[in-house]
């Protein structure tokens, strides 16, 4: 989790530690190759960001829906691995409504935690770009496995 201490606002020693770790976990996975970084991290709610660059654009230059999908899949797992530390959690539904093309720059994902139940965990999340532009919309539903 490339974040760094100026990005993140984590709002304590809790959540600072919290971040610490998961940036290790982290390290070498899929949220690193994309250029993921989070800039807000608190409970039930998290925001992400990406600076997209032309590897994340399509051949229609805008940016590969793909990428989008998974920012806001990123976002929104963040959020409940956020509410529930320390749980292992899996995305069992993700429904991306695609609004609005997105261009090179820096896009930004927002997710909150919408409804918990004993093993579920439904979020919504949003991507925007830097002039808050609506890109993409999107829920998941997450497990918690143990």
């Amino acid at each position: 989790m490339a974040a760094d201490d100026k990005d993140a606002k984590t709002g304590g020693t809790e959540s600072a530690r919290w971040l610490k770790e998961l940036e290790k976990f982290a390290k070498g996975t899929f949220w690193e190759h994309l250029g993921l970084r989070a800039v807000d991290v608190a409970e039930e709610r998290t925001i992400i960001a990406l600076d997209a660059k032309p590897e994340h654009l399509n051949g229609m230059d805008i940016v590969h829906g793909g990428v989008l999908a998974s920012m806001l899949d990123s976002a929104m797992g963040l959020a409940v691995m956020r509410a529930y530390p320390g749980r292992r959690i899996v995305t069992t539904n993700l429904n991306v409504h695609f609004v609005a093309p997105m261009k090179t720059g820096t896009l930004t994902a927002v997710a909150e935690i919408a409804h918990k139940s004993r093993t579920t965990i439904t979020v919504q999340a949003s991507v925007t770009d830097a002039a808050g532009k609506l890109g993409t919309i999107g829920t998941g539903s997450f497990r918690l496995l143990d």
